[in-house]
């Protein structure tokens, strides 16, 4: 099988990638490298075709479309907050981009999209966990513009027969997340701040609470997504069920790395949901999802390397 992975430098198309390689596919990746970075796919960059482009081209999305039998779509500009400050451009990216990506999958008859949508669909309703008949509600550009895709995916099935699966992320983290930017996700930074000895950053209380879902169950529900029979023109949480506060996972962290987190509490950002929980029995039982790493374990590993590529960098900085 041939794969199309938009966004494919990135966190999670990287990781994505790594396992379609490792299982004998064929894959192609558009990324023009303004959040994803080329060294994050050194270890299979001779067993895949990379193009650097941009899904807001529509020449460069239809070329990288043909013959191609998936789309996993997970290029996006990705920031709550920077959508906050930035609305036109986030639109460009996540609406016009994700309709330019469609468009192309139907003019190339490929079997089916996976869209990497996105828990903020849901917004600030307190009911937990939030489960996918849920009216959605979105409270930043970005959950808009991400609820706007699943939209389009469900049309674009409904009116030109293009299968289509819309997976709404919780809070995922890992290996190759960066954390050199204030609009990182917030784990990366955490971890960033201990190995550099500095201060955590909280927005809030850190009594906000998240689900959050390590990289390898995500990359999971991506591959699962693709193929399962009965998942065309659905939404399924991808999270782990659970939900723990910022407070409580930087002692975890303090555990894991031994280090002393003292963090510094800022107000809140806004855009900010203060709790996510996903409920994932829709996923479990269409899907076959099952989350395969739990969060402390998931910390732990992702502790180790962060920790092993800070040593790296430093080593290759004293030589």
């Amino acid at each position: 099988m041939r794969y199309l992975v938009t966004g494919g430098a990135g966190f999670i198309g990287s990781n994505t990638v790594d396992e379609l390689v490792r299982r004998g596919h064929s894959v192609v990746v558009l990324d023009d490298l303004s959040a994803g970075k080329e060294a994050n796919l050194a270890g299979v960059a001779d067993k895949i075709e990379f193009i650097r482009g941009s899904i807001t081209d529509p020449d460069a999305v239809q070329k990288v479309c043909r013959g191609v039998d998936y789309v996993l779509h997970l290029a996006a500009r990705t920031s709550v907050p920077r959508s906050v400050k930035e609305p036109l451009e986030t639109n460009r990216i996540n609406v016009d981009g994700t309709l330019n990506v469609l468009v192309a999958a139907r003019d190339a008859k490929v079997r089916r999209v996976v869209f990497a949508a996105s828990s903020s669909a849901y917004g600030e309703t307190p009911t937990l966990p939030k489960v996918e008949t849920m009216p959605p509600a979105p409270i930043s550009p970005y959950g808009i513009s991400k609820l706007v895709g699943e939209l389009y995916l469900r049309v674009f099935g409904q009116v030109y027969g293009v299968e289509n699966v819309s997976l709404r992320y919780f809070n995922v983290f890992g290996p190759r997340q960066d954390p050199g930017s204030p609009y990182s996700g917030v784990l990366s930074r955490f971890c960033a701040a201990l190995l550099e000895g500095e201060q955590p950053v909280v927005f809030g209380d850190g009594e906000q609470s998240r689900d959050f879902t390590h990289i390898e169950n995500a990359v999971n529900a991506n591959l699962l997504a693709c193929e399962a029979p009965n998942a065309s023109g659905l939404v399924f949480n991808v999270g782990t069920g659970g939900r723990y506060t910022l407070n409580h996972t930087l002692r975890l962290l303090e555990k894991i790395s031994g280090k002393r987190a003292n963090p510094r509490y800022d107000p809140p950002r806004e855009g900010d949901i203060r709790d996510s929980q996903a409920d994932i029995g829709l996923a479990r039982t269409i899907l076959g999802y099952e989350p395969r790493v739990g969060f402390e374990e998931g910390l732990r590993r992702t502790w180790e390397w962060y920790y092993a590529t800070h040593r790296s960098e430093a080593a290759v900085q004293r030589t």
